[in-house]
């Protein structure tokens, strides 16, 4: 097989159980996997994953492959947290996955983020002097949190603060968030 331009590169993905943006689930799991990413998608149970269309039609639903609880921070080289206003509102509340956001910064390794995956971002307090985007709804809880600035552009790449913050707003904007997050493995 040919050599993909991320083989040997690990990404971890973290969602709830019920709400993820079914699309910044899929299509970067996807995606990251043909190009090949070797992508976990850690829960915070074993229970099945409930993705939604637009935060209230349900969408596919995906077996998670590991739960927070017994992921590894060191075995990645990139976190991945997609949006969905339930999933992220959720995400930002459990322990264990804000302890693997917060192993994730502290060590340097990339993290991006989407839509309102961004809140555990801000919950951990580690968007302080970045420069980032999100969904729209997001940009004064950002402010908030110590942020350089937000900005309204489809991807927005920062590597202040010791560590390099892949951020987008929407599923619309997926092809170029995906591009900057290979150039984010490919330069780790």
């Amino acid at each position: 097989m040919a050599d993909r331009p991320l083989n040997g590169h690990r990404v971890l993905v973290l969602v709830t159980n019920y709400g993820v943006e079914q699309d910044e689930l899929l299509v970067p799991r996807k995606r990251l996997r043909e190009d090949g990413a070797d992508v976990t998608v850690a829960a915070a149970s074993a229970e099945p994953i409930q993705t939604l269309v637009g935060d209230k039609d349900l969408g596919e639903r995906v077996e998670p492959d590991a739960t927070f609880d017994v992921v590894d921070p060191g075995d990645y080289q990139l976190l991945l947290l997609p949006g969905g206003t339930l999933n992220a509102d959720q995400l930002r509340l459990e322990d264990e996955a804000l302890a693997l956001v917060k192993a994730f910064a502290s060590s340097g390794r990339p993290i991006a983020a989407i839509c309102h995956g961004l809140w555990a971002l801000v919950e951990t307090d580690v968007v302080r002097g970045k420069t980032l985007t999100s969904y729209p709804s997001l940009r004064t809880d950002i402010r908030n949190a110590g942020a350089a600035a937000w900005v309204d552009e489809s991807v927005v790449s920062d590597a202040e603060g010791g560590y390099t913050l892949v951020s987008s707003r929407t599923p619309k904007d997926l092809d170029d968030f995906l591009d900057a997050i290979n150039k984010a493995l490919v330069g780790s």
